[in-house]
């Protein structure tokens, strides 16, 4: 069995389970996807997120902005400490972090986000959910500026350096890896995927963006985490089974300690 440690269920398509919430979940728990992370991008949408997986036991969520959009409402760290800690399939705190890729200019409004994050994370004792493009260096420094390894969490849909791994590990944060991984370019990802420790690696969707191949171009969805798990297995030389079961005690010990 696998969990997809971060997806949007409040975005992915149900037309192949016929509008149907409850056909779409169970059909990928069939798929052998035992549980879902669903990951707030921002506060305006969590209520209705919160109320599409409200019931599922194996559905957890998060609270926070994504760092993409300004015109968000601004929570300071006192409400998404209160969101956090009043629903208990909250788990963690995000995703939020930086992302230079999709903006320009002055980042002072979204490393001000970010570090918000980060000190509501310490406060409600939650991991983080991290989103970094672009945004390399400037994302490590604020995390070891606000002393993030209280806490840790997860670098989520890594694209980045071995190095850049190397430094959010040194401050206990996990790797997770999505569909990008199974894209023939990726050769500096994949090598990324050889080298992390497998106690240190998560496994991924993002849905409904990134599919992995042999899906890449369509809408991505939870179940589609096991073409992550074989892609990293055969650039590992190890069992699929192995991937699934150490990806799966990471979540655990991660999420629900």
């Amino acid at each position: 069995m696998y969990i997809d440690s971060h997806c949007h269920l409040d975005r992915v398509r149900l037309t192949p389970y016929n509008e149907n919430f409850d056909e779409f979940v169970r059909e990928t728990v069939n798929n052998q996807v035992s549980h879902m992370l669903c990951v707030s991008i921002d506060m305006e949408s969590y209520p209705q997120m919160i109320n599409l997986v409200k019931g599922y036991d194996n559905i957890y969520t998060s609270v926070g902005v994504h760092p993409n959009d300004q015109d968000r409402h601004e929570p300071d760290v006192d409400e998404l400490v209160q969101v956090a800690l009043n629903e208990a399939s909250n788990v963690a705190i995000g995703e939020t972090g930086l992302d230079y890729f999709h903006n320009n200019g002055d980042m002072q409004w979204q490393q001000d986000r970010f570090r918000t994050h980060i000190r509501a994370a310490i406060k409600a004792d939650k991991p983080l959910i991290i989103h970094t493009r672009d945004a390399r260096e400037d994302t490590i420094n604020i995390l070891r500026e606000e002393r993030a390894e209280q806490v840790a969490g997860v670098m989520h849909c890594f694209t980045e350096t071995w190095e850049m791994a190397q430094q959010a590990m040194e401050m206990g944060f996990y790797i997770s890896f999505s569909g990008i991984v199974t894209f023939k370019n990726a050769l500096e990802l994949k090598q990324v995927a050889k080298n992390v420790p497998l106690e240190r690696m998560l496994i991924e969707t993002d849905s409904p963006y990134l599919a992995p191949v042999p899906y890449r171009g369509k809408p991505n969805e939870p179940l589609y985490v096991s073409k992550v798990a074989e892609c990293i297995a055969e650039l590992r030389a190890m069992d699929v089974a192995d991937i699934a079961s150490a990806t799966t005690e990471n979540f655990n010990r991660l999420f629900l300690k």
